[in-house]
């Protein structure tokens, strides 16, 4: 059985990256959420496409899988302008970020991902391309050193970042355009699984895809990949199409419960309830209780118990809420999720 670690998780997978790209809208009226967003973005798009000018830089923040990056290629699509994409780490040097800005044409979209872990010296000698459009450079050393202004073509920069807490306030100042992205509701996500599978050629009927999308911690990637994992058992237990009993029977199968927690969600909660008394507690005793990385605790598993009401933060610690000691005494804990459609 595949691990419900990976399932959950919302980082990138190889596996993602191939699919992703088939799946990814093309345009704001096929993106699926993010409706304030996307409207304020239609009216920027259009002001610079009458311009005939770049779109001011733009900041994307909020938890991975939420559609970020399909974003910034939606941008240069409705622009009908190029894209080089980009990431913090992938830029180790101001060189590298030159040799990127210099290759760009007019107008073009530079899309880095993770640019909270951008090397100090390339996020300087980013400030001035993202103000004057322009580059300086010095040559030589010492009394003879000269500095050299390098003209740029006016570009828009679109950044992503899972942690915008990281990012120096001389960096996210520049950004004219700021949004966050917020989790999904259940109806958004039973509209990107039922997208998916037509692309996919999946056949699928409503309530199992509510039912996926139930579990899909409201994130459309994970909901993608629970979409691919059920269409796999669909195919080799039942006839290729997705009935909710398919789909539950998968999902099961899978270790991911009706609330979309999987194993570490649960160990996770009954360490803090049996435990250490309901908490509060600290991260790193956690941790070392589960014989897992605190850091995986903290940006994959515990934003979702937040968000469901499972788990508070305080000053002194973890404690677990009301509903989260009655989901691990396996009390009457209300069946309606953070994420239905009101």
């Amino acid at each position: 059985m595949q691990d419900s670690r990976s399932l959950i998780s919302r980082e990138v997978t190889p596996e993602d990256e191939i699919v992703e790209v088939s799946l990814r809208p093309s345009t704001l009226s096929e993106y699926i959420g993010q409706e304030r967003i996307k409207e304020n973005l239609s009216v920027y798009i259009e002001a610079a496409r009458q311009r005939q000018d770049a779109v001011d830089h733009v900041l994307l923040s909020g938890p991975p899988g939420l559609g970020k990056t399909t974003l910034a290629h939606i941008i240069a699509n409705e622009l009908g302008v190029g894209i080089r994409v980009t990431s913090g780490p992938a830029i180790e040097r101001s060189g590298d970020l030159v040799a990127i800005l210099t290759s760009l044409q007019d107008r073009d979209v530079l899309f880095i991902d993770e640019v909270h872990r951008l090397n100090r010296q390339a996020e300087e000698a980013l400030y001035p391309a993202m103000e004057d459009f322009s580059f300086d450079w010095i040559a030589g050393k010492g009394p003879g050193a000269r500095t050299y202004r390098l003209k740029l073509p006016r570009f828009t920069l679109i950044a992503a970042t899972t942690r915008s807490g990281l990012l120096t306030s001389p960096l996210r100042d520049r950004f004219g355009i700021s949004f966050r992205l917020e989790f999904y509701s259940e109806y958004e996500l039973f509209q990107v699984i039922w997208r998916s599978a037509k692309i996919l050629g999946v056949l699928i009927d409503e309530e199992a895809a509510l039912e996926i999308a139930r579990r899909s911690r409201g994130t459309p990637r994970i909901a993608n990949r629970l979409l691919r994992r059920v269409r796999d058992y669909a195919q080799v237990k039942g006839d290729g199409t997705i009935h909710k009993e398919i789909a539950t029977e998968s999902l099961a199968l899978m270790d991911i419960d009706p609330y979309g927690l999987d194993g570490l969600d649960r160990q996770f909660l009954s360490a803090l309830v049996e435990n250490y008394g309901g908490g509060p507690v600290g991260l790193s005793t956690l941790a070392a209780c589960l014989s897992e990385d605190p850091g995986t605790l903290e940006d994959v598993y515990e934003p979702y118990l937040l968000q469901m009401g499972f788990l508070e933060r305080t000053p002194r610690g973890r404690v677990a809420t009301q509903k989260g000691v009655a989901y691990v005494l396996g009390e009457s804990a209300s069946r309606k999720g953070l994420f239905d459609n009101p």
